[in-house]
């Protein structure tokens, strides 16, 4: 692919205070090209993306849109220019409708009123695009789930017609199938000559998706190239900046008493019956297509939906209408698969967020000590190595792989038996993965009772002692993950099969 580029960024910094999140960033991506930006949390990606959006000024460098000067005044300014972004987290009005979200700042209208009929045809087409012919452009987007909503996000962008398409970490909430679907779209819009800027922490899906790829670390571009013949191990060096062990780590455990019981479980719609046993010491994994019940299977443990049939049993105690608070008393804590709407306060400092769930340590007299809350959050922090200002910065503030640091350390903090892990690695780099998946596995090598639901195979299998599959709201069988293979779990996830 040769021609000069359809973008070009030369020196581009950025600094906030003291904080320098952009160094000096060269990236040329080339008109019908898929580009790979990959980087540690940290390594100042969402920075740069909001610099080419337009929501950040450079404070040096330049900026080029075929071979003009490129310097956006804001968003709709970029978007004039054919820049259009996908955001990490979801950016959807719940309560308009499918197509008014797609249509939003672009409504068809006719002497002040709207025709939304007028752009029926558009919503319509775009969403069979993406494979989902299905999908009424008429529907609340509040009553669609998480891969559904990542759907009207790419749909939006795909309305545009844009010539520069950032993705931020686009199949994040998608299923396989819908994972599948959009790489057909990527490599329609390839064919278009569209410039398409993936940034994803699967680094497989950037090697089977990219042509050429750019990795940032520490605010500074360090390698560009072909991805032809660039291999995993290659960028993860590059990624680092130093060679990493294993990405599972085994720990040495062994399984202990029975802590959480469940049996024929049901709740209001999902999961429609589900039964376990973990004990102690163990990673039970729950497998399973997005919208099969996982979540909801961990949201009902946890108290947070209802639980209309079956029997909870915790460290012996029956109950199953106990609400979250009686939950963490119980020593049970819960990781949210979504992090920004119910899993941190955003608004709130990350000293705020990691002790809240018990402030008991940190107070005398009524009175809470902020240093000794401080210091203590500042060690688990470090622990888990969260890249930010200290324990005052304000969440909001930082990188979505940070984020979930974060609220794992609240975890930490509360000092629970049983976890329940929804997602724990999503919108993580690869380098950070590891990080976690030794905390988990340390976790359990300590005598907790962790129950980890994931769309990610390769982590089920390395980490998980055991793993279940949850199908259409009904688990099955849980068997020792060395009996499972990626093939067999997609399997019996889409189909009920299992090699």
């Amino acid at each position: 692919m040769s021609g000069p580029p359809l973008l070009s960024m030369r020196g581009v910094a950025r600094r906030f205070g003291g904080v320098t999140a952009l160094a000096g960033v060269d990236l040329d991506v080339r008109a019908g090209e898929v580009h790979a930006l990959i980087g540690e949390n940290g390594a100042g990606k969402s920075t740069l993306l909001k610099v080419l959006a337009g929501a950040l000024a450079p404070d040096a460098g330049t900026m080029a849109v075929d071979g003009a000067p490129f310097e956006p005044r804001g968003p709709a300014d970029a978007l004039r220019r054919g820049i259009s972004t996908i955001h990490q987290e979801l950016m959807v009005a719940p309560h308009l409708s499918i197509l008014d979200n797609l249509m939003l700042g672009r409504e068809a209208e006719r002497l002040g009123f709207l025709r939304r009929e007028a752009a029926l045809p558009r919503a319509t087409a775009v969403l069979a695009e993406l494979g989902r012919p299905d999908l009424d452009p008429r529907r609340r987007v509040a009553g669609l789930g998480p891969g559904e909503r990542q759907l009207v996000e790419i749909a939006r962008a795909l309305v545009l017609s844009a010539r520069v398409l950032v993705m931020d970490e686009p199949t994040s909430s998608l299923g396989r199938a819908e994972a599948g679907r959009l790489f057909t779209v990527i490599r329609r819009l390839r064919e278009r000559g569209v410039a398409v800027i993936h940034v994803s922490h699967h680094l497989e899906e950037a090697t089977a998706i990219a042509d050429r790829f750019t990795v940032l670390r520490d605010g500074l571009s360090v390698g560009t190239g072909s991805m032809a013949g660039t291999s995993v191990a290659a960028l993860v060096e590059l990624m680092a900046g130093r060679r990493l062990g294993g990405i599972f780590p085994r720990s040495e455990r062994r399984p202990g008493e029975v802590l959480l019981e469940v049996e024929a479980l049901a709740g209001r719609r999902l999961p429609e019956e589900a039964s376990l046993v973990l004990r102690r010491g163990e990673i039970l994994g729950i497998a399973g297509l997005v919208g099969a019940g996982r979540t909801e299977l961990l949201r009902a443990l946890y108290g947070l939906d209802p639980v209309v049939r079956g029997r909870i049993r915790i460290g012996g105690v029956a109950g199953t209408a106990d609400s979250p608070r009686r939950r963490m008393a119980q020593g049970v804590g819960l990781l949210s698969e979504d992090r920004k709407l119910e899993g941190l306060a955003l608004a709130r400092s990350v000293a705020e967020n990691v002790a809240l769930a018990d402030l008991a340590p940190f107070a005398r007299l009524g009175f809470l000590s902020r240093s000794r809350r401080d210091a203590a959050v500042e060690r688990l922090v470090d622990r888990l190595g969260v890249r930010g200002r200290g324990p005052g910065q304000r969440v909001a503030e930082l990188s979505g792989g940070n984020q979930q640091k974060v609220a794992i350390a609240r975890l930490l903090h509360q000092r629970a038996d049983l976890l329940l892990l929804d997602e724990p690695t999503r919108g993580v780099d690869v380098a950070s993965k590891a990080e976690i998946y030794r905390e988990i596995g340390a976790l359990a090598a300590a005598g907790k009772a962790i129950l980890l639901a994931s769309s990610y195979a390769p982590e089920l299998l390395g980490l998980c002692d055991r793993i279940a599959v949850m199908r259409r709201g009904v688990l099955g069988p849980a068997r020792p993950a060395s009996e499972w293979s990626e093939t067999a779990l997609v399997e019996a996830a889409a189909v009920g099969a299992a090699a």
